[in-house]
């Protein structure tokens, strides 16, 4: 299916109109409510395929950088929306710090998009333009770099699970600038995100919630040796 540029909702805004802009992140978190004329429903759906990323690129059911992706087309009328990419943390595989969920999967969109041989065949500028209709789903909020990375890729929509309060929490280290206010510095750039976050984090947090607690169960198939997870024999 074409991707095609669509008109964005929600805009990020000048810090004098910061006011306007929710200090709360956490409206999706209402399964009442649609966000985008998008269901609540679809937006969990696509968390946890979010989820389902680490176990399709990373092949163990307890990494331990359990950061997923999925970036998703929901400009075709009705129905879940379709599929683009995925992406999971690389770091321990690739030896490449920047490689989040985030920037992976975006570098994997990349190369779809532009796949001559592929679906969409787009050009190195279709491409850019095409970001700017895509929702990007990632599992758990993301570091200053990787939402910076998503407003200058132009996302229509950026949806987070575990907040960075909350990986913090858990023993993660993190740099301490959040996705909002990395959205409310960015009202130069020609493009809009529409920010949504924690969602469906009952099923996000516990992916984080056993790396540093020697006490936390570890997840399903994985048992603890010298304190860490690894995958039962």
């Amino acid at each position: 299916m074409a991707i095609s540029p669509c008109t964005l909702l929600i805009a990020t805004v000048p810090l004098a109109l910061a006011h306007l802009y929710p200090g709360s992140q956490a409206p999706l978190a209402n399964p009442e409510l649609s966000i985008n004329g998008i269901p609540y429903s679809t937006r969990a759906h696509w968390i946890r395929k979010a989820n389902e990323a680490l176990q399709d690129v990373l092949d163990t059911p307890c990494p331990f950088a359990a950061f997923g992706t999925a970036i998703v087309n929901h400009t075709s009328a009705g129905g879940l929306g379709d599929l683009v990419c995925i992406g999971a943390n690389t770091n321990r595989v690739t030896g490449n710090p920047t490689l989040h969920g985030e920037m992976a999967a975006i570098q994997n969109c990349t190369t779809i998009l532009t796949d001559p041989t592929g679906s969409y065949n787009l050009t190195a500028n279709e491409a850019l333009t095409a970001f700017t209709s895509l929702s990007l789903y990632t599992n758990a909020e993301s570091c200053p770099m990787c939402a910076s990375a998503i407003r200058w890729a132009g996302f229509k929509e950026y949806i987070y699970g575990t907040s960075i309060d909350t990986l913090i929490e858990k023993g993660w280290g993190q740099i301490r600038i959040s996705s909002l206010e990395v959205l409310r510095q960015s009202f130069d750039l020609g493009t809009m995100t529409r920010l949504a976050g924690e969602v469906l984090t009952n099923e996000t947090d516990p992916l984080f919630a056993w790396q540093y607690d020697p006490g936390y169960v570890c997840p399903e198939g994985c048992g603890r040796v010298k304190g860490a997870c690894v995958v039962e024999k």
